[in-house]
């Protein structure tokens, strides 16, 4: 791993401002929302396959490049975004999922900001919201899915990392704060729980009410091993997920046996039609709220404290 850092740290010189060459934050982008870039002024881009050890992305919605630029006014902050990030669900590895992450962390970030696109569990969430996550459930995690497992990425690192306290506090406050400060409606907020699955099937009814009974307010195929290597590697972490779905929960099924008597019956059929998800619903929500979600962004990092 030292040796593909070095490689990449000597490609970033050649292309990078020095300024930039120290990003302090690190931005992740989820489906649709690789416009959150548009908030960087000064902007490089740097392709992923001009950088040892990163995937491409296949989905559509993400791109594969780093942005490195400034937010806010003077000299700014310097960040670096990942323009799209890598699933299990496309065949790649834990090791190449986290990454990016362990990268930022080894340029200097302290703090990134993770975004997703998310179906809402709860069904007090309504599409749009953005959701500033406090907590997760992951059954890929509790299973055998877990970044962390085998030899320690560094003899620095603990062995076993704690993740009560994953979601950091003080950038949660941030984040409420922006949105006042930006005058968003108090109801486009909310906090909750993110349940991890590794995708790329949406849930069915019966797992959408398991997770939903298990305390998840949304759901999504991301994030959660990102959340790993970040604290494995002491940065601090802020989650919003954006709902661009609700989760496909009827409250019962419809007979197959009752339609089939009445039927029978010569009695009126009324054949139920159940709603399906598709992520083209997903991008559209996600180009929706894009200026809302980069306002936001921007002013979280021109907020948080300098060290």
């Amino acid at each position: 791993m030292a040796n593909r850092l070095e490689s990449n740290l000597a490609t970033l010189r050649q292309r990078l401002p020095p300024r930039l060459l120290k990003p302090t934050v690190g931005i992740v982008c989820g489906s649709g929302l690789s416009t959150l870039a548009n908030s960087l002024r000064d902007v490089v881009i740097v392709p992923y396959a001009d950088l040892e050890g990163f995937g491409t992305s296949t989905v559509l919605g993400h791109k594969s490049e780093l942005a490195f630029g400034f937010v806010g006014e003077g000299e700014g902050v310097p960040v670096v975004a990942m323009l799209g990030r890598f699933h299990p669900y496309e065949g790649h590895g834990l090791a190449t999922v986290a990454y990016p992450i362990r990268f930022m962390a080894a340029l200097g970030v302290k703090n990134v900001i993770i975004t997703n696109a998310a179906g809402a569990l709860n069904p007090s969430l309504e599409v749009g919201t953005i959701v500033v996550i406090h907590d997760h459930m992951s059954l890929p995690l509790l299973t055998g899915l877990n970044p962390l497992l085998g030899p320690p990425t560094s003899p620095t690192h603990a062995r076993f990392v704690p993740l009560s306290s994953a979601y950091s506090r003080p950038l949660r406050l941030l984040a409420f704060r922006a949105a006042h400060s930006l005058s968003l409606p108090f109801s486009s907020l909310a906090e909750g729980t993110y349940a991890w699955v590794s995708g790329p099937t949406y849930e069915t009814p019966a797992e959408g009410r398991f997770l939903r009974a298990a305390g998840a307010d949304v759901v999504g195929m991301s994030t959660v091993p990102e959340v790993v290597a970040a604290r494995d590697e002491g940065m601090g972490v802020l989650v919003l997920s954006l709902v661009t779905n609700k989760v496909v929960i009827p409250e019962g099924y419809a007979s197959a046996r009752e339609e089939v008597e009445a039927e029978l019956a010569g009695r009126p059929i009324q054949r139920p039609t159940t709603p399906e998800v598709s992520h083209e619903e997903v991008l559209e929500v996600g180009r929706q709220k894009a200026e809302v979600m980069k306002a936001l962004v921007a002013k979280i990092i021109e907020t948080i404290p300098k060290a």
